[in-house]
């Protein structure tokens, strides 16, 4: 049976959703897609219907599933129309713009008693950071004690202001670090660099373990994510993210990607046939409400440590069952 899929925004992340779906993932069909842009819309949607009211795309009976590809601030509001409508919904990071918001589609997912969210933190579906987890997991590194991530991006888009680095940038070693280690971060540190970039933000979990992360918006080179876990008998990392490497004009070594999207290609590919497949079988995958709720309120936390310069003691209230 094919899953029914509308997908709403249309700038990079939606159209490579509506890509992946159409292209690569089997059992899913693009049925609607929604912009505010009418003729972007339709440029994007092809056969497949046209919306530039996206409470209208998601309240179409043909539309079975949803996925939100809009601005950051539209999350929360779209989520919980989702889950009114009781359709599941794929949507990308960060799950709202503040805690608080996220808190209430948590709240509204627990009140309908059913996991429909599934917050777009792909990199739980990269093959690299999956063979460090089953690594950790079957004991071939020791306990591990500390992880080292790297996060750096080209520059910065225009529309990058303020704690943005944090909000936008670091949830994602946040959602990734809790993922790897099987544990949470209860305190945090950051430093800045000068001009305020990069930044290196330090956390502690709950089972002592340290947390380092560089978060690097203009590092000039291209887009680079990296990370290192740390055991007690040895240690796993990436591997350069290439396929081949290149002997030209004096110089040996390989190209990096202008941005997040061919780096994480497979992952969001793997995700989205994880999704549709979980959709079918009841079987939630990937990162909860709650888990888009701990990544904000996470970050919001080391916003204030950055605007303090003190150090933070991470509070976040006690997971509901439903997500046990």
């Amino acid at each position: 049976m094919t899953l029914k899929v509308g997908v709403i925004g249309t700038g990079v992340m939606g159209a490579e959703h509506v890509r992946l779906l159409r292209e690569e993932t089997a059992g899913a069909t693009v049925a609607a897609v929604c912009d505010a842009d009418a003729a972007r819309a339709q440029s994007v949607a092809g056969a497949a219907a046209g919306f530039t009211d996206p409470l209208a795309l998601i309240a179409d009976p043909e539309v079975e599933a949803v996925v939100i590809a809009t601005p950051d601030a539209t999350h929360a509001r779209l989520a919980l129309a989702c889950i009114a409508a009781g359709k599941p919904v794929l949507c990308e990071k960060p799950l709202a713009p503040t805690a608080e918001e996220a808190l209430q589609v948590v709240s509204a997912e627990v009140e309908a008693g059913r996991r429909l969210v599934q917050v777009g933190y792909m990199r739980r579906f990269d093959p690299a950071y999956v063979e460090m987890r089953r690594s950790r997991i079957a004991g071939e590194i020791g306990e591990a004690v500390l992880l080292h991530n790297t996060h750096r991006n080209a520059a910065a888009p225009e529309w990058f202001t303020g704690a943005m680095a944090v909000t936008n940038s670091f949830v994602h070693e946040i959602d990734i670090s809790r993922w790897l280690l099987d544990s949470e971060p209860v305190s945090a540190r950051v430093l800045q660099g000068p001009g305020g970039d990069p930044l290196v933000i330090t956390m502690e979990t709950d089972r002592g373990q340290i947390v380092s992360t560089e978060v690097y918006m203009n590092a000039r080179y291209g887009y680079h994510v990296h990370a290192q876990l740390v055991g007690r008998d040895g240690t796993i990392e990436m591997a350069a993210p290439t396929a081949t490497v290149t002997n030209h004009s004096l110089r040996h070594g390989h190209s990096w990607a202008e941005n997040w999207v061919p780096r994480f290609r497979d992952a969001y590919r793997i995700q989205m046939t994880a999704w549709v497949r979980s959709i079918r079988t009841g079987q939630p995958v990937g990162a909860s409400a709650w888990d888009g709720y701990v990544a904000t309120g996470i970050a919001e936390q080391v916003v204030t440590a950055l605007q303090t310069g003190d150090s933070a003691r991470l509070l976040l209230g006690v997971r509901p069952g439903l997500y046990s």
